[in-house]
């Protein structure tokens, strides 16, 4: 495995870790804000934007994290009917191509966050800089996990379809 392997491979971790960690911080605050409402009679104003934060994070990450792992939805019809040697090349364009949607992504982000910048949540008052600034760790961890997919050593191998080398 190559160094790049091995910095996505800890990155993804690290990723997954802290997805996991956003779920689970995302019902707490959802359980919290029906318990609350419900049977309290008194809902408080962060836990559905802390919520709604975490649940951001859970998503994008998520996205990024189905790059490096290989299970964002695709469509292999055409590169199932290709030769091995082709089949590589065609996965190593298709990776090359989501590590150019990974930049982009930073890119339009940084934009949209330096538009926004300077406002803040309704209810808690967080910098919307912070919940902006998850489309840039997205792009990020998509161009970092996609170039890692491109480089790999005998082509990524689509889960469960064996190795291509």
């Amino acid at each position: 495995m190559t160094a790049l392997g091995h910095l996505a491979r800890f990155v993804a971790g690290a990723t997954r870790l802290s997805i996991a960690l956003a779920a689970a911080g995302m019902l707490g605050c959802i359980v919290y804000q029906v318990v609350t409402r419900y049977v309290l009679g008194a809902a408080s104003s962060w836990s559905e934007e802390a919520a709604v934060l975490l649940f951001s994070w859970s998503v994008l990450g998520g996205l990024a994290l189905g790059v490096h792992e290989g299970f964002h939805v695709r469509l292999t019809l055409l590169t199932d009917l290709l030769p091995k040697g082709r089949r590589i090349v065609a996965e190593r364009v298709l990776d090359a191509a989501t590590t150019a949607l990974g930049a982009f992504l930073i890119w339009s982000a940084w934009r949209f966050l330096d538009i926004t910048s300077g406002s803040v949540s309704a209810a808690i008052g967080y910098p919307t800089e912070i919940l902006n600034a998850l489309g840039i760790a997205c792009g990020v961890l998509m161009a970092l996990f996609g170039l890692e997919r491109a480089l790999r050593p005998g082509g990524a191998v689509p889960e469960g379809e064996g190795s291509l080398s």
